[in-house]
């Protein structure tokens, strides 16, 4: 998810104009702005390119999911399920509205296992959040088609996913709304940033005045409005906004690139013994960040990674990953937090327990998994010696 490669003369122009302007925040100084907000073009343009009618821009990925959960109204008392294998900023989100996250497991598609998800529901279900992982789609019409039975709103975390798509429709706009990140090492990267989308303006109505402390940003002007609910500062600013239109410029090139050189690197690995690669529910939709397979045990992935990495081209281990693995979690585990109450674990109703071992599948399938991030920036040369460390790895199995 480099986007941060291919940083350069266009995005240097886009923030010294953001500069020489001398307006760094997204709402008012309408006449020392000469009436130019980047932030809304780049919620206009982002929107456009997903296919839904809003975009809303944050401060963060992490900050585009919370603001989602707080526009479709989920809050104290409520379950959201999300899954076991995702970044810790979905959990935290959740945590942080107030809800109670409950997790599935993962298919071979390193994403939501629907069946599971079924078995999870309750009738404190307010929200599932499948999140798109690695830049690949969840099987989102069989989790929107359970869902919908369950009259259940979906929430996707498309936060490592930007240019990725099922069947033709981009990811992130199946759902009631869709969230996104922009941070330092995501394919379309800010810096900092986040997203939310979707097709139903009140819900885009929310979550744009929950982002800035409930103003509705009417035309009376920021601030002298009156305000149905309280919010929080979510803002994202001028020179991100700047930022992303030129990354956004360059996200289909991004995502080509990509997937050229995961191409020629998924033949390499489609060699090793044993080996299985991750399921693409639709491969053509496939915004390649990452190259995933499995090894057919953990001894295998082990032993098969510590050759690539003798050999100049280390993979990813999931299996021992703590930001992403549910396993490794040991602050939630713990309940762990800074709050002397312990909030957000210990609540008037329950003290919230997670166990390490609670999604055994899940664990296994990581245990077994191996992944390359793609990057923008190698050339014909580095494949090539990627390719020959893999050689010399299945030589030495």
């Amino acid at each position: 998810m480099p986007g941060f490669e291919w940083l350069g003369e266009q995005e240097q122009e886009a923030v010294a104009e953001v500069m020489e302007r001398g307006v760094l925040f997204r709402y008012e100084f309408d006449q020392q702005r000469q009436g130019i907000y980047k932030v809304r073009e780049f919620e206009e343009a982002f929107a456009a390119y997903t296919g839904a009618r809003f975009g809303c821009a944050v401060s963060s990925g992490t900050a585009a999911v919370k603001v989602a959960l707080a526009a479709l109204g989920v809050g104290q008392g409520d379950e959201v399920i999300t899954q076991g294998f995702t970044f810790v900023a979905t959990w935290e989100a959740i945590l942080d509205i107030g809800a109670t996250p409950v997790f599935t497991e993962v298919d071979e598609t390193l994403c939501m296992d629907p069946a599971d998800l079924e078995s999870k529901i309750s009738d404190k279900t307010a929200c599932i959040v499948p999140v798109h992982m690695m830049g690949a789609a969840a099987k989102i019409d069989e989790i929107m088609a359970i869902a919908d039975k369950n009259g259940i709103p979906v929430m996707e975390d498309t936060a490592q996913a930007a240019g990725g798509s099922f069947q033709g429709r981009h990811l992130g706009t199946f759902g009631a709304m869709g969230s996104f990140s922009f941070d330092a090492v995501k394919t379309l990267t800010c810096g900092e940033g986040g997203m939310v989308i979707t097709n139903d303006e009140a819900l885009h109505q929310s979550a744009s005045e929950y982002q800035d402390h409930g103003h509705d940003h009417k035309p009376v002007g920021r601030g002298n409005e009156g305000r149905r609910f309280i919010g929080f500062n979510y803002r994202m600013m001028e020179l991100q906004g700047a930022m992303g239109l030129a990354q956004l410029k360059k996200l289909p090139d991004m995502v080509a690139t990509q997937r050229s050189h995961k191409a020629a690197l998924k033949e390499a690995v489609s060699r090793v013994p044993g080996v299985s690669f991750r399921e693409l529910p639709d491969e053509a939709g496939d915004s390649a960040t990452f190259l995933s397979w499995f090894m057919d045990s953990p001894e295998a992935a082990v032993k098969f990674n510590g050759l690539l990495s003798e050999n100049g081209a280390g993979a990813v281990p999931w299996g021992v990953n703590t930001w992403h693995a549910y396993p490794h979690w040991e602050h939630l585990h713990a309940g762990a937090t800074v709050a002397k109450g312990g909030w957000p674990f210990v609540r008037p109703e329950e003290t919230l327990d997670f166990q390490p071992d609670d999604l055994p599948r899940t664990a296994g399938l990581l245990s077994r998994c191996l992944s390359w991030q793609i990057m923008l920036g190698w050339d014909e040369e580095h494949l090539k010696q990627m390719t020959e460390a893999v050689n010399r790895a299945i030589g030495g199995m």
